[in-house]
């Protein structure tokens, strides 16, 4: 007999957590025998009610956290959800503050900028900061409810229902080839450092070169590559750092893919797409390499904007005509639009 594996995402290991926790009816997970995290550690084996459960990673039980309060000789403190008020003076002196963090990756910086942010406004207070297994903007366990499992005593009237971000970006510029994505998001780069941001490029040749070696131009590779520079910019923003990629990126699908893995990493609004809509008249009039006419005579197959279509993007950020801004207006233009978001 087979035994069948899955393995479960980030919000499925949250709806795990809050079934061991009692938090929670059996959660929906996919049909298999057993069942694993993204590292391939076993966390749980089906049974005929539900599953259960062999060990909850990341997540801290209620258990424990009221034994800590115990060993603390907290009783009852009172609990805060969410990030700290602008103004900490009038915090009760001990606070159980429950970060909700469901559906965010284990190695994500947002609980660690959470804790942060309360030891720098609440300094003078006595904390335990915890992640709990629980969304913020639509919880799935009432937040007075989640208190008193936790030990606390009533929730603190603020909750920050903002989805949570780790303030990494990914600036992804797609256009033809010789639009000009590449010298522009150089000099994007240059802007940022000068800024006093740690940057990373993942320039569309350089990529084809290292991390996308021995792929062809046929849509499945050029789907596997934007794949792939996506899911390192993913990575770059889940730190809080910022990815500038400059690929063709012709096909509208695989962009969508890219900014939905940026955006489950780094958050909402982490991922920036930049049309560099350089008309094709205006790209084979700079082709310098000789690559437009080459495509034209049938030497180059699968060339985008000639014998490949380019879908144009309708959900980018920022679109950007060459024709009428220099590469410094260009590359100014995203700065100030990545400044004022």
């Amino acid at each position: 007999m087979v035994d069948t594996r899955a393995r479960l995402s980030d919000t499925e290991l949250a709806a795990l957590a809050r079934y061991a926790f009692g938090l929670a009816t059996a959660p929906l997970l996919p049909v298999a025998d057993r069942y694993e995290d993204a590292e391939g550690a076993l966390v749980a084996v089906a049974g005929e009610g539900g599953p259960t459960v062999v060990e909850v990673p990341r997540w801290r039980s209620p258990d424990s956290v009221r034994a800590e309060l115990a060993r603390r000789g907290w009783s009852a403190p009172a609990a805060w959800v969410g990030s700290p008020p602008d103004d900490a003076s009038a915090l009760p002196d001990r606070l159980l503050v429950l970060l909700p963090a469901a559906g965010t990756a284990p190695d994500s910086v947002v609980i660690s900028l959470g804790a942060a942010v309360w030891a720098d406004r609440a300094a003078d207070r006595e904390l335990l900061v915890v992640p709990v297994p629980v969304t913020a903007a639509a919880p799935e366990v009432p937040w007075l409810e989640l208190a008193t499992a936790y030990g606390a005593g009533p929730v603190a009237d603020h909750v920050d229902l903002r989805p949570p971000t780790t303030g990494g970006r990914a600036v992804m510029f797609t256009g033809l080839s010789g639009a000009g994505k590449s010298t522009i998001a150089r000099r994007l780069v240059e802007l940022l450092l000068e800024a006093g941001h740690t940057v990373t490029l993942l320039d569309g040749d350089e990529v084809r070169t290292h991390l996308s070696a021995g792929l062809g131009f046929a849509k499945a590779d050029r789907d596997t590559n934007v794949r792939r520079i996506g899911w390192v910019a993913a990575q770059i923003a889940k730190h809080s750092g910022l990815a500038v990629c400059a690929p063709i990126a012709p096909y509208a699908a695989t962009r969508a893919e890219a900014r939905a893995l940026v955006e489950a990493q780094a958050g909402p609004g982490s991922f920036v797409l930049v049309h560099v809509a350089t008309p094709l008249a205006e790209c084979e009039a700079r082709d310098r390499k000789g690559l437009y006419a080459k495509a034209r005579r049938g030497e180059i197959a699968e060339f985008t904007g000639i014998s490949d279509p380019y879908e144009e993007p309708t959900d980018a950020e920022l679109t950007i005509d060459t024709r009428s801004s220099s590469v410094e207006e260009c590359a100014r233009l995203v700065l100030t639009h990545l400044a004022g978001d």
